[in-house]
């Protein structure tokens, strides 16, 4: 069985994905959240770090699971109880931890949020959006009536789409940001977007959208982060020589 180092695999991931640069939100701790004793021979990719897909990594002999929502956004906790039972299962199981929150939505190749953009056909892709000074999204300019559009999306995150139709009716100016941005449709309409395309987003969002004429398209917070982690982990496993698979646990949000 083929294998390969650890902190190999962590130092080249930060390097790719510039976890040392790259502003997130205080419990995102990108980077290697939980290590083994060293080695990998099968990566498992998901979208979050719970319970469920730690059972199922290490019941799928991996021995690293890359996530794009990691181990602590609850904050500081006690080792009692679902904490208690998920840090047991990683020590026992010999399985690492690594997470690339804000990272994995920005990466210009392995990211979401442009893997979503080339899923929909669109063409250039520009980052825009931006988040502490960084943008954190891309934008397209394109031509596509909105019934088309929604019809890519849908066939992109393999599930339904919630659509909003406040702005026009053919898209032209499309921007991405994948998750929990859909309550951020202002900043959108302030960059010039006239159809924004998120994973979820507030109740007012929808009234606010419809004021602002934009578009507002969403897919699924769950559903649209699916991209990165796979192609990250793809392209680990390729360069590495080694397997791995990814560990599907819809939220349905």
């Amino acid at each position: 069985m083929k294998a390969a180092s650890l902190v190999e695999i962590v130092r080249y991931a930060d390097g790719l994905l510039g976890t040392a640069s790259m502003p997130d939100y205080p419990n995102a701790l990108n980077g290697l959240q939980c290590e083994n004793s060293g080695r990998v021979t099968r990566i498992a990719a998901a979208v979050d770090a719970c319970e469920w897909t730690i059972q199922a990594a290490i019941g799928s002999g991996a021995d690293l699971l890359l996530v794009h929502h990691g181990l602590f956004w609850g904050g500081l906790q006690p080792f009692t109880g679902a904490w208690g039972r998920k840090m047991r299962a990683l020590v026992q199981g010999n399985l690492a931890v690594f997470s690339a929150h804000l990272p994995l939505d920005a990466h210009p190749g392995l990211g979401n949020n442009v893997l979503l953009g080339k899923a929909l056909g669109l063409g250039k892709l520009v980052p825009f959006f931006p988040w502490q000074n960084v943008p954190i999204g891309f934008r397209a300019a394109a031509r596509l009536p909105l019934a088309v559009l929604e019809e890519r999306l849908k066939k992109a995150v393999g599930g339904p789409v919630t659509v909003v139709a406040g702005g026009p009716p053919v898209a032209r100016r499309i921007g991405i940001v994948t998750g929990g941005a859909g309550g951020d449709v202002a900043k959108a309409a302030a960059g010039g977007i006239d159809t924004f395309i998120s994973g979820e987003a507030p109740h007012h969002a929808a009234a606010l959208a419809e004021e602002l004429g934009v578009n507002l398209l969403l897919g699924g917070h769950y559903a649209t982060e699916t991209f990165g982690v796979k192609a990250l982990a793809a392209h680990l496993a390729a360069k590495y020589r080694i397997s791995w698979e990814f560990i599907d646990h819809p939220s349905g949000l």
